[in-house]
């Protein structure tokens, strides 16, 4: 079966995970008999394409390139331009949105209303987009399920790495009790050259920006906001335990002087952003706040702009996760594996 796939945004994420079915197209059809079929592409400012018997991904990726415009693909009888994003999903016969628009993390949309309109329509949408799950997670779930499609988002708390799928997955029957990460490589990048080089928060962040690493804007990642969305998610999704945005305590690393990063060095600490969930009861207490971390704790060793999370569980006590929480090709890739996930349970079903 090919699955036939329609995009809804086409910047860096998008592209990386286009480039990606590319280039594995073989080896993917070969080790998880997976075989994908592009057959749309809308986004905002670089204009929308439609095939319903599939477009080519190189020459939409050269045509973006040379003309910045996708309008611009070679027109063969059958091919649609000028779809906005509703209509492209409401009309593409694609089985599954990949959802990487840019998206206001204060609202959850357009991205919201993108899920919305594809789980009514039947299709399944896989996206990085952390807004929606953060804010509409209960309600976009159920309305998901009631009409029997899949919501992937593995790549909304750490990219590719599998934050999500792997506690599902691999620690089902434990009870996970707390939930502890450093979940903004932003600003643990930010930590690590302070404490290493001895350089003020301000010189920190403008390195940062040049790499990369923070937006010219830094404000999401430097005061937690970013954080926040994830350990939400996290919540929600691993603990189901509903927890709002509104209910997590938030504080950033901005107020972080060299003076306590000598300090905590005296202690024989090490400052971290720690996002945080623990169950009380039936609740779950969350927070995001600098935190001076033992350097016996696995979270200690986690430098540079590296993720992690450590997982509290009844039976095996703590399991730590660590990687990439960014990237064109590792965010590509967390959008590929709910991808595969799909195409599993497709087989699985067929099988009984």
């Amino acid at each position: 079966m090919v699955h036939k796939l329609a995009f809804i945004g086409f910047g860096v994420v998008g592209q990386g995970l286009a480039e990606i079915l590319r280039d594995k197209k073989e080896a993917l059809k070969k080790g998880e008999e997976f075989e994908a079929e592009v057959v749309a592409i809308s986004d905002l400012m670089k204009g929308s394409i439609y095939h319903p018997n599939g477009l080519d991904i190189d020459t939409a990726l050269n045509v973006l390139k040379e003309t910045g415009n996708l309008e611009n693909y070679p027109h063969t009888p059958g091919l649609v331009t000028g779809w906005d994003s509703l209509t492209t999903i409401r009309k593409t016969n694609a089985d599954t949105i990949i959802e990487v628009s840019f998206t206001d993390v204060k609202t959850g949309q357009p991205a919201i209303d993108h899920c919305k309109t594809a789980f009514e329509t039947g299709k399944n949408v896989v996206m990085t987009n952390k807004g929606p799950v953060a804010l509409a997670y209960r309600e976009l779930a159920e309305l998901a399920d009631k009409h029997g499609v899949h919501w992937g988002f593995e790549g909304t708390v750490m990219s590719g790495t599998p934050a999500l799928r792997m506690p599902v997955a691999t620690l089902a029957g434990n009870d996970i009790t707390e939930i502890r990460g450093i979940l903004n490589g932003t600003t643990n990048y930010i930590l690590t050259k302070m404490e290493t080089e001895g350089i003020l928060y301000e010189e920190a962040l403008k390195q940062a920006q040049k790499l990369g690493y923070a937006e010219a804007d830094p404000t999401s990642d430097v005061e937690g906001y970013d954080a926040r969305y994830k350990i939400v998610i996290l919540a929600n999704y691993v603990m189901k335990i509903p927890l709002t945005v509104e209910e997590v305590f938030c504080k950033g690393i901005t107020d972080i002087t060299l003076q306590d990063i000598e300090e905590a060095k005296r202690e024989g600490k090490r400052w971290k952003l720690l996002a945080k969930a623990r169950k009380e009861g039936d609740k779950v207490i969350a927070s995001i706040a600098p935190e001076k971390v033992d350097l016996a704790d696995s979270l200690a060793s986690v430098h540079g702009a590296i993720n992690a999370i450590t997982y509290e569980t009844d039976l095996l006590g703590p399991v730590t996760l660590s990687g990439a929480g960014a990237g064109k090709v590792e965010t590509g890739f967390s959008l590929l594996i709910d991808l595969i996930t799909i195409s599993r349970e497709k087989k699985a079903v067929k099988l009984s």
